[in-house]
């Protein structure tokens, strides 16, 4: 059973300036709700009740927008605005269930993961990067879980990618693969694409065994000089069970001005309310 998440959320979010000077990356909207506010919902879909967000510096509007905004509901209870009270129950999670650390300098994705290692101890845990919002059903997160039940282990989300975009993630070495599951038999972070072992590329979704803290613990640097969670899995592999899950549904990078741009796009498609508006405007300005 998976029940804690880790969220690093605790990127600088620089592509996204002057918009990040003042709002997280994290909490830039996709329609009207925050990128992080989709991988909670993506999280509690799975049957993951505790949430631990690792921020840093200058991240306190995360914190705020969980907790009880207590003068906005007096007023919409006092306005009888009964929707808007029920939009804003999805961002309250009971007391306790929401736990946040801070990394104090930015070392790479590793290290904030092994800055989570306290709340997480001796379980098995999830990671979700909010950039990668994979819009599908079941959530992508569900659909791991659901093959953790089957094989256990370690198990990361996969995708193809066009071979020259190797170098922008981790890489599978692959082994066999028996329907969406294809053994992991090595990793490799951002390799050039006559090096990459394979175009399966790692992204923003895993479910690692307690084990990986101990190794991140040595604090060992790999790529741009940083703590690379790749690096540290890696050695999971031969010891424990591996897996790559070829999930179901569509990836945007929402770490990238276009990928969130189509995001938005793609979401508010799918919304009653603002669907048909944006396929009007779509249909009349692109033909």
């Amino acid at each position: 059973m998976i029940d804690v998440a880790v969220f690093p959320v605790g990127g600088m979010g620089t592509r996204f300036l002057p918009a990040t000077k003042a709002v997280p990356k994290e909490m830039l909207p996709v329609v009207d709700r925050p990128l992080l506010q989709y991988a909670v919902d993506e999280a509690l879909e799975a049957g993951i009740r505790q949430m631990v967000f690792v921020t840093a510096r200058g991240k306190n509007s995360l914190e705020d927008y969980f907790d009880i905004a207590g003068e906005l509901q007096a007023m919409l209870k006092e306005r009888g605005k009964t929707k808007e009270l029920e939009i804003l129950a999805i961002t309250q999670l009971p007391p306790g269930d929401i736990a946040y650390v801070r990394q104090q300098e930015p070392s790479g994705l590793g290290h904030a993961v092994w800055c989570a290692r306290h709340i997480v101890g001796n379980r098995p845990f999830a990671i979700i990067l909010p950039d990668d919002l994979v819009q599908g059903t079941p959530g992508c997160m569900k659909q791991m879980v659901d093959a953790y039940a089957r094989v256990g282990g370690n198990l990361v989300a996969a995708e193809r990618v066009a071979p020259e975009r190797t170098g922008s993630y981790g890489i599978i070495t692959p082994g066999s693969a028996d329907g969406n599951l294809t053994e992991v038999q090595g990793l490799v972070e951002k390799p050039k694409p006559e090096d990459a072992p394979s175009n399966l590329a790692v992204i923003g979704r895993y479910i690692l065994q307690p084990e990986v803290m101990e190794i991140l613990s040595e604090g060992k640097r790999g790529a741009g000089n940083e703590i690379q969670l790749t690096d540290a899995m890696a050695q999971l592999i031969g010891r424990q069970p591996f897996h790559g899950v070829a999930f179901e549904g569509v990836r945007h990078d929402c770490g990238d001005k276009a990928g969130h741009v189509i995001a938005n796009i793609a979401y508010a498609l799918e919304r009653d309310d603002v669907g048909p508006a944006v396929r009007e405007w779509l249909s009349a300005n692109l033909g």
